[in-house]
């Protein structure tokens, strides 16, 4: 199985640089033969509030996802695209589009609140209620959103439902002053929080687990960025070295575990 991981500067409310910048990842995937290919959390949106953004809060029958859609006609690729989805029974839902060739084939709505930087759990977004599994080329996969990672139960159920990859596409804010933002700390402290939790979960469950994950600085809030490939005996086999934005294309033997990198892009 070939994949892609992109680890994307995804500016709030910029929904025609985000698409613009999609595209061009799609587009480089398609050329690869990339099987799936995984952008961040609200890869699309930004990680916005809706108080703050409320004309990002995306229905899925809207122009903004006709638009996402329409890229990814003509390509065999599934991309996993993140955007805030608007719910008509209360908060946003924070989703992950499975598409491929034009087709929206299925949503994952993330299960698990994550922390703001007062310690206060998040209460913006609604929470979904259903672990859900697709399949591609005979090989079934899971997702799950940045605070997921903390919750065993989304992986430990993706694993039941006879996910082999389950692909952790996250937007986790790095607390403090962006003036005196220290990246590789935060770089530092996203790569051990995974190989903690997620390295466990592959091992315990005998799957393997991709991590795609929002870069850089945004207008009011940085990301540490990091693009993570977890084996099923629990060792991480790649990462990236930095924070930089781009994109890594892995060819994954499943079963031999072998991998290999097709491609780096910055």
């Amino acid at each position: 199985m070939r994949i892609g991981l992109v680890q994307m500067l995804c500016e709030k409310g910029a929904l025609d640089d985000n698409l613009t910048v999609t595209a061009n990842y799609l587009d480089e995937a398609t050329s690869l033969g990339v099987d799936i290919l995984a952008f961040p959390e609200t890869s699309l949106t930004g990680y916005v509030k809706p108080e703050q953004y409320s004309d990002m809060v995306l229905r899925l029958d809207g122009p903004e996802v006709t638009r996402l859609l329409a890229l990814t006609r003509g390509s065999s690729t599934i991309a996993l695209v993140g955007i805030l989805e608007a719910n008509p029974y209360g908060k946003p839902y924070v989703t992950q589009l499975v598409m491929r060739d034009g087709e929206l084939l299925g949503t994952y709505r993330k299960m698990t609140r994550g922390e703001e930087e007062n310690g206060d759990i998040e209460d913006w977004h609604a929470i979904g209620d259903e672990v859900r599994v697709f399949t591609h080329d005979g090989v079934t996969f899971g997702i799950a959103i940045c605070a997921d990672s903390g919750d065993e139960r989304v992986f430990a159920e993706c694993a039941r439902k006879d996910a082999r990859i389950v692909f952790e596409v996250a937007a986790p804010g790095l607390f403090g002053e962006q003036a005196t933002r220290d990246w590789k700390s935060g770089f530092e402290w996203w790569k051990e929080d995974c190989q903690i939790l997620l390295g466990r979960y592959a091992q315990t469950y005998g799957i393997w687990i991709a991590v795609a994950t929002q870069a850089g600085r945004t207008i009011d809030e940085d990301f540490p960025g990091g693009g993570y490939l977890f084996a099923p005996d629990g060792k991480r086999v790649f990462a990236t070295p930095d924070w930089s934005a781009g994109a890594v294309y892995l060819d994954v033997s499943l079963s031999s575990g072998e991998v290999s990198v097709l491609q780096v892009t910055s």
